[in-house]
């Protein structure tokens, strides 16, 4: 048995119902993660003793009647990024294998425990978070959910957290973000992402790819679960979602770059998506935004990861290149050849470029375009040819990178009709309208859950 697609909210009135323990939902999960056609590939290790008694400890607490924190019960999975007292942060890589288990758990997971979430495990994801297609050589790729028979890729880097929730492994997954690693495996695989300001969340005890765009999110099947998520890994109170009305909204389409090479099956998701927000009273401006186009220059000698990764890899590799994903590797080496000039100019680009989009975007509710232009294409048409797979990693971390460069906020939602082939819809903001995106992603939600 695999967990029903529900959201916390739900599960949350199953719980406080009577209506299942936690010890049967957490079970279910476990039973997936375990026993599922993708379990081999998609938890690295699944928590199964721990797992059992926290649930069992929140069901003899509730029979007691003693007051639950919010997620109570709810089994969610982590990344194979994050620090877990006594575990091994392998970070998806064989070279961290053998490392020494984590002295205490990272913020983010003492705040899941905390809110009483139920750890099922750890999950499988690109090497080191350095790719967007979500492929693993040391450890299997867990294949996309639509179309599984072609073997297709999941996205990454958060690969196994996309499918934990896709399969009933967990309610949500917690994810990381750098260049879209959890909004295109999202809008691959069909779920919700949410990628806050990167400065929001704590990143203490979570293995860095880059500490200039790094940001921590999660994946669910809601706008409502993820901005729950968010408030505790960012250590808030929780609070009630703001549903904005979209009368009157003026969302910027932003054409540059964004919408090129879009293949047909996205071009028509995202098509039918804005005619029923149109309907729905929101208002749309084509704005042309040169500074996208300007990134690939900016980024031409690798950019923040490849010289922040280099910093944390630079005497592992020295020793251990040979145990390394050779295309991970080749990207990190990219960052030996910048200089220290280099990366202070690259900041101050950075700035520059920001306070330039921000003024563009300054008169809009949000900025809207496909989170990702082409469907997942398959495993093994990406796989083996390494053109093929350049190629493809560079289209789908476009559109998201642009968000994270920016230092921003966005959300990708489910736009495509049940049935097809999964695309995403992002809702982006700049830094610190964290708030108002997931205020905006519930209204765009709630118009194109209602076809």
């Amino acid at each position: 048995m695999t967990l029903p697609a529900h959201t916390l909210a739900r599960w949350r009135t199953e719980l406080a119902g009577g209506h299942c323990s936690a010890r049967q939902l957490v079970e279910s999960a476990l039973d997936a993660a375990l026993h599922g056609s993708e379990s081999q590939t998609t938890y690295l290790e699944v928590h199964a003793g721990a797992a059992h008694a926290c649930a069992e400890a929140i069901d003899r607490q509730r029979a007691a009647g003693v007051p639950l924190p919010p997620l109570a019960g709810i089994p969610i999975s982590i990344k194979d990024l994050f620090d877990e007292a006594g575990q091994v942060t392998r970070a998806g890589s064989r070279v961290l294998a053998d490392a020494p288990p984590a002295s205490q758990d990272a913020t983010i997971v003492r705040r899941l425990r905390a809110a009483g979430a139920v750890i099922v495990g750890r999950t499988n994801m690109t090497e080191f978070a350095y790719s967007g297609l979500g492929l693993n050589p040391h450890y299997g790729t867990p294949r996309n959910p639509w179309d599984r028979a072609a073997g297709r890729i999941p996205g990454g880097s958060s690969s196994g957290a996309a499918v934990s929730v896709t399969d009933g492994m967990a309610v949500a997954a917690i994810g990381t973000d750098t260049g879209g690693s959890v909004r295109i495996p999202a809008a691959l695989c069909g779920l919700t992402g949410f990628k806050p300001s990167a400065a929001r969340v704590a990143r203490d005890g979570c293995f860095p790819l880059s500490t200039s765009l790094d940001s921590i999110g999660s994946l669910a099947h809601s706008v409502a679960c993820c901005a729950e998520l968010d408030a505790v890994l960012a250590g808030e109170p929780p609070a009630a979602l703001d549903r904005a009305r979209l009368q009157g909204r003026q969302f910027a389409l932003p054409r540059t770059l964004v919408f090129d090479a879009m293949d047909s099956t996205v071009a028509a998701a995202f098509d039918s998506a804005r005619r029923r927000l149109e309907a729905a009273g929101a208002a749309f401006v084509d704005l042309d935004v040169p500074e996208f186009a300007e990134l690939a220059h900016i980024n031409r000698s690798g950019g923040f990861i490849a010289a922040e990764s280099w910093a944390s890899h630079a005497s592992l590799l020295a020793r251990r290149e040979a145990e390394y994903d050779p295309r991970v590797a080749t990207r990190i080496r990219r960052g030996a050849a910048m200089t220290a000039a280099d990366y202070i100019a690259l900041h101050a680009e950075r700035r520059r470029w920001v306070a330039a989009v921000a003024l563009r975007l300054r008169d809009f509710d949000a900025l809207l375009m496909p989170t990702v232009p082409i469907v997942a294409p398959r495993i093994a048409d990406v796989g083996v040819n390494e053109e093929a797979y350049t190629s493809a990693n560079l289209l789908v971390l476009r559109n998201p990178t642009l968000i994270n460069f920016l230092d921003g906020c966005a959300l990708t939602l489910p736009c495509h009709r049940t049935g097809d082939a999964p695309v995403g819809l992002m809702v982006a903001g700049t830094n610190g309208q964290d708030a108002h995106i997931l205020a905006m992603g519930a209204a765009i939600e709630q118009v194109l859950a209602a076809d």
